[in-house]
This record gives C-alpha cells, sequence and structure tokens, in this order.
C-alpha cells in the first residue's frame, strides 16, 4: 500500500517520477510541503519574455513600419493586428511585407521561448505537485495562441496571472487573469465600448462609418468557463450586463483620443470614456458603483458564488481522481471552498487527506502533455530538449497553449485514448527510447518509477526485450505508465 500511495503522490499530484527520486515516506506531507517550498517566479520562468517584452518588440516594429509610410494619423499599439491595411504603395508593398513577416517571427520567437521555458521547470521542478496545479489552472482559464494578437501573451498570462496565486484566493487569480492582456485579447475585451458611453455618443454625432459596439465574449466566459459554469443559473440578460460593467477593460496601446487614456502597450488599462454608465444587475444583485469598480464587484461576488465553488470542485475531482468525479468528494471541496472563502489551499488539503484521491483502481488516462512530460522525467532529463517538445505535442494532438476554444483541453480518457493517439505514443516512446540509448536499463527503472502499480505483464514484456532502448519504448508505452 505505501508503494501503491508513493506511485500515486509522483503519478496523479506530481509529473511523474525520476530516476534518482526516493519514495516519499509519508506521501500527503509531501505533497504539501511542495505548496510551501513552491517558488511562483522560478529562474527558468523569470527568462522567458513576458508580455511587456512581447508588446515592446512589437512596438519596435510598428514604428518601422510608420517610418517606411512616413508615419501615419493616431496611435496604434503593437496589440493591434499586426496584418492591418499599411498603404497601396506598390513599391513599398515588399517592404511591408517582410516587417510583418518579421514581426510574425518576432511572436513566434516569443512563444518558443515561453514553451521551452515551461517544459524546462516542468522537468526540472522540485514541487511537481504545484506545477500540475500551475497547469490545470493554466487551462481552466485557456486562451490560444492560434490567435495572431495572442501568440505570446498565452506563456505570459499562466506565468503573470496564474502562478502567483495558485495557492491563494480565487478571486484573486480571477481578478488577475481577466485583467491580464491575454485574455483581454483573446476574447475581444480590449475595445468592448459600451453603446452609451462618452466614445459612442460622440462616434454617433460624428456619424462615422465605422461604430463602436460592446462585445459580450469575455463576460460570456466568466460566467460559462471561469467561475458557475454551465447551468451555474445565469442567463443572457447576466451576460450582458457583466459585459456593459466590463466595457472600458482594456489594453495599452489602443488609446483614441481624445477619449482615451494612455497607458504602456500591453499592460491592463480602465478607459472611463468607453464604460457604460449606469446601475447594473447580475444575478438579481444590483450593482451602483462607477467606472471599473463595478466590474470588480461583480466578480468578487461571482468568486464567492455557491455554484463556482461546485464547478471548481468538480473540475478538481475530475482532473485529479476519476473522470465521473465521486459526488461526496466533489461535496466536500465545495464545502472548503465556502467556508474557507474561497480559499485554494483549504481545497488542496480536502483533495490530499480524501480517501478517493488514492484509490489506485480507476487511475487517470494521462493527457498528451503529462504523459510527454513524464516520460522526459522518467529518461532523467531536466531541460527541454529544444522546440522537438512542440513538434511531438502537436504529433499527439495537445500542442502547448493552443486547446482551440476557450474550454480548453478535454481531461477525460475518452478524448486522449483512441488506437490512433496511443499509436503515436507508442511511435514517440520509440523516439525518446532511441535518444537515450543504452543509458537506461529499463528492467531497474520501471519498477522505481511505478513502485506498486508495476504488473507482471509489463516487467515480463521488458525483460524479454532485445535491446535497452526497446525494453524503455515498451515501458513508456505500458498501460501502467500511460495512466497516472
Amino acid at each position: 500500500m505505501r508503494d501503491q500511495h508513493a506511485a500515486i503522490a509522483w503519478n496523479r499530484f506530481g509529473l511523474g517520477a525520476r530516476p534518482g527520486d526516493t519514495p516519499p515516506a509519508d506521501p500527503q506531507r509531501w505533497l504539501l510541503d511542495q505548496l510551501a517550498n513552491y517558488k511562483p517566479r522560478p529562474s527558468t520562468i523569470a527568462s522567458a519574455p513576458g508580455s511587456s517584452e512581447m508588446a515592446a518588440r512589437a512596438r519596435d516594429y510598428l514604428q518601422r513600419i510608420r517610418a517606411l509610410m512616413g508615419g501615419g494619423a493616431g496611435r496604434r499599439g503593437p496589440m493591434a493586428n499586426e496584418t492591418s491595411k499599411l498603404g497601396d504603395d506598390a513599391s513599398k508593398r515588399d517592404e511591408q511585407q517582410a516587417i510583418r513577416k518579421a514581426i510574425r517571427q518576432q511572436y513566434r520567437d516569443g512563444y518558443g521561448q515561453q514553451v521551452r521555458a515551461r517544459v524546462s521547470q516542468a522537468l526540472s521542478t522540485e514541487t511537481p505537485f504545484a506545477e500540475r496545479l500551475v497547469h490545470f489552472w493554466a487551462n481552466h482559464f485557456a486562451i490560444s495562441v492560434d490567435k495572431a494578437q495572442t501568440i505570446g501573451l498565452a506563456g505570459p498570462l499562466e506565468f503573470e496571472a496564474v502562478r502567483p496565486h495558485i495557492t491563494g484566493r480565487f478571486v484573486d487569480m480571477l481578478q488577475a487573469v481577466e485583467r491580464h492582456p491575454g485574455m483581454l485579447m483573446y476574447l475581444d475585451q480590449a475595445q468592448s465600448i459600451g453603446p452609451n458611453s462618452r466614445l459612442a455618443t460622440a462616434a454617433r454625432r460624428r456619424q462615422t462609418r465605422r461604430q463602436p459596439g460592446l462585445n459580450e465574449n469575455l463576460a460570456r466566459e466568466i460566467l460559462e468557463l471561469h467561475t458557475l459554469g454551465v447551468g451555474g443559473g445565469y442567463a443572457q440578460p447576466d451576460v450582458l450586463e457583466l459585459a456593459r460593467a466590463l466595457s472600458g477593460w482594456s489594453v495599452g496601446g489602443f488609446v483614441r483620443r481624445p477619449l482615451g487614456v494612455e497607458a504602456p502597450d500591453g499592460s491592463f488599462v480602465f478607459q472611463p470614456a468607453w464604460h457604460e454608465p449606469g446601475t447594473r444587475t447580475l444575478l438579481g444583485t444590483r450593482y451602483g458603483q462607477e467606472g471599473e469598480a463595478q466590474a470588480h464587484a461583480m466578480l468578487q461576488d461571482l468568486a464567492a458564488h455557491p455554484a463556482t465553488a461546485r464547478h471548481l470542485a468538480t473540475k478538481l475531482a475530475r482532473h485529479f481522481v476519476a473522470d465521473m468525479p465521486p459526488p461526496a468528494l466533489v461535496e466536500r471541496l465545495a464545502s472548503a471552498y465556502h467556508t474557507s472563502g474561497g480559499d485554494l489551499m483549504a481545497m488542496y488539503r480536502v483533495l490530499i487527506s480524501s480517501p478517493e484521491s488514492w484509490v489506485s483502481t480507476n487511475p487517470k488516462f494521462k493527457t498528451p502533455w503529462d504523459w510527454t512530460i513524464s516520460a522526459l522525467r522518467a529518461t532523467g532529463t531536466r531541460q527541454s530538449p529544444d522546440l522537438r517538445i512542440v513538434a511531438a505535442l502537436n504529433e499527439l494532438g495537445q500542442p502547448v497553449w493552443r486547446p482551440g476554444s476557450p474550454a480548453g483541453w478535454e481531461d477525460v480518457a475518452e478524448s486522449w485514448a483512441a488506437p490512433d493517439a496511443l499509436l503515436r505514443r507508442v511511435e514517440i516512446a520509440g523516439r525518446i527510447a532511441a535518444i537515450v540509448g543504452d543509458r537506461i536499463d529499463a528492467r531497474s527503472l520501471a519498477p522505481r518509477i511505478l513502485p506498486g502499480v508495476l504488473s507482471p505483464a509489463t516487467s515480463s514484456a521488458i525483460a524479454r526485450a532485445d535491446r535497452p532502448e526497446q525494453g524503455l519504448a515498451l515501458l513508456l508505452a505500458s498501460p501502467e505508465f500511460l495512466r497516472r
């Protein structure tokens, strides 16, 4: 039983064991100690480009475009679409294209650096449970680099808005994420303008062809995904009211003179002239605050709502325990959240101490990210193997920060266990084993990283392997290693 609990601590709560790891004598204490020793900004993460650096890179290139075109009216920041129409002078078209290409390459380079930082931290960390929680919450607040404006901002959202708050209160993480330029750009909030705001009123007087408007995307995802969840008791009027309250939440670089507040490119800024005035009603509660404070008050109440407690409890139980979360565990997690005022550590303590978390009969199936990281950790890899990791995760169907929708990646076996997906894992297991060569003997490694759960059939298959790399590939593709 002790060996099984060590395996669960390493694999279900952590990111997989490494060859030299010693099984924790007290797995529950080991997990809690990691949260006490967690570092939100380790050197691997601090070295990656953040949102301000990505904005500065874009600003440099856009200034070159303006210089090429002889200046330009107004001020548009780096977070604007870099493929905007820049002019019709055919003689300058090639130069424009070269600059656009350079901008896109800058964003791709930044994304690559951020991916390497995330992978290197997952491979080298001494607090793998804390890192798994980072990945869990980043997926809860998912954005995608498939959108050009956010290709350099998905990593910073995780590093700057999620990592600092995983052991604090959920409301603080919620407020930080919703204000982050990555989320504001991804859900088209940066230019959401209230229909009765000062800016919209001025535009109607001028009868401009393109009138500013309200965008509901961020408000809808806050209610549906980030807080209450589907079936959480909200309706379309609530989405509209939250969207009106959020109007004016923007990103530096979208200033529209004379009714705009200047702010550093890529930073959060509240634009009072864009905000929809008036008292709002959300879920039956009236909010009379003015300006930015109105949406903050709404987020505070949404974080404290019982439906949010249940939504988060269900997702945590699903991620760590079972695809069909045990109802009793969900209730205890939700109760811990509610009674503690949204303290995430209170939920983690319940999760770690619950007997349902330590049952080995129904392990979770690893996502491609989980499996790849655990495979590299099992071989003793401590740094990201350049961008080959990106290619491997693309092949496996889970490219980093590209979930395809704000709902994030699915967290159940049926999404990842199809026959063709398993075949790709077998192929990549072979590639990893070929790189390692005969440096690792899978016969001795297997019982060390899978104590108490390694089956006789898998042990026998590894023992019969003709070459060390074949034995390692069999271990990495075994049923026990595919689950956590």
